[in-house]
């Protein structure tokens, strides 16, 4: 009885050995008929109701430790068929990639107009002497709007349509928290930028729900509106040309006193009047102001001490003043032939 079923595991071993022309299915079908209901070693099994009760023990504890043997083989062999099933399918899917393409030869890549605006306002304040400095695009309520002179209830909230996640946490509607981040770990003088993706729900031609921002912040001694002027205009000539000039209008943001909206005499004109400034010669751009003594204060910043001002612009937006672009979504498409434009 031994020697049977030693047999039986030395077959049932031969049988599955040489597994490189073997289906995974004829695996299972062997499998089947060597541990299943009808096999071999379930029949030897059933046959002890033959054997003297004597014999039992040993002979059950042979066929288990056959079964085991057989187990384990066959789990060897399924492990093996799997790896080879994989290392088949990866040499008929491997790509030589040191043959020519079939297809027509591809352009190189380029940088996106937004990447490309950025870059250039990024190196023109970095030549007046301004820090590039980043911040968290998900928020807390205080950096984002009661730190910036924005208390709960504010009705300047109601100018920035906001994405909540919780009641204190949010995705960023400006890049400001970062100026007031920087603010409270740094006493003046402070002179940076701080560049970046913000979010408000909003979405039309000339909106889009997730936008880019470059915001500029000075404090120091004895900062006035002319150098707000000064520096707006040494950018604006080195953006667009050297005969560019700015425009002040009185306007309200919570976080600046006085607040003015900034306008560029037209890209595409000269200020003369045309389609793309409605004929009035100008364009506006951007929003800024001397900074609220409430914020210096709110940051630790003595406001009897120190004065400064603060601007803040859309990428978008200067982009599509740059480049003519009608509608700020062609930004977002990724359509190749808009995107070729910029190469």
């Amino acid at each position: 009885m031994n020697d049977k079923i030693r047999e039986l595991v030395e077959n049932c071993k031969s049988r599955i050995s040489d597994l490189s022309n073997m289906a995974a299915a004829e695996l299972q079908k062997i499998k089947s008929e060597s541990l299943g209901k009808n096999s071999e070693l379930t029949n030897l099994l059933k046959s002890m109701r033959d054997i003297p009760a004597e014999e039992r023990p040993r002979f059950g504890q042979m066929v288990n430790e056959a079964r085991k043997l057989i187990e384990e083989a066959f789990a060897d062999a399924e492990r093996k068929m799997k790896e080879k099933t994989l290392r088949d399918k990866l040499e008929k899917e491997r790509v030589d990639i040191t043959l020519p393409c079939d297809n027509a030869v591809q352009g190189r890549g380029h940088l996106h107009p937004i990447t490309l605006v950025a870059d250039e306002i990024m190196d023109i304040f970095k030549g007046l002497g301004f820090e590039v400095l980043e911040g968290p695009e998900i928020e807390t309520d205080y950096y984002c709007f009661e730190a910036l002179n924005i208390p709960k209830n504010h009705p300047a909230r109601d100018m920035q349509d906001t994405f909540y996640i919780t009641d204190n946490i949010l995705l960023r509607t400006h890049t400001s928290p970062n100026q007031v981040r920087v603010m409270e770990k740094k006493q003046p003088p402070i002179k940076m930028l701080c560049p970046g993706k913000v979010y408000r729900s909003d979405d039309d031609a000339s909106h889009s729900p997730m936008f880019h921002q470059i915001e500029g912040l000075v404090v120091d001694k004895h900062i006035t509106l002319c150098d707000l002027q000064g520096t707006l205009e040494a950018f604006a000539q080195a953006l667009f040309d050297e005969k560019t000039k700015t425009r002040f209008r009185p306007s309200f943001f919570p976080f600046t006193e006085p607040s003015v909206e900034v306008d560029l005499t037209c890209s595409n004109c000269g200020g003369k009047g045309c389609k793309l400034c409605k004929g009035t010669g100008w364009i506006e751009v951007l929003g800024a102001g001397m900074v609220h003594p409430k914020v210096l204060e709110n940051c630790g910043i003595s406001s009897e001490k120190y004065t400064g001002y603060a601007f803040g612009m859309g990428l978008e937006r200067i982009a599509m003043i740059k480049y003519g672009i009608p509608n700020i979504k062609l930004f977002f498409e990724n359509d190749a032939r808009f995107l070729k434009q910029f190469r």
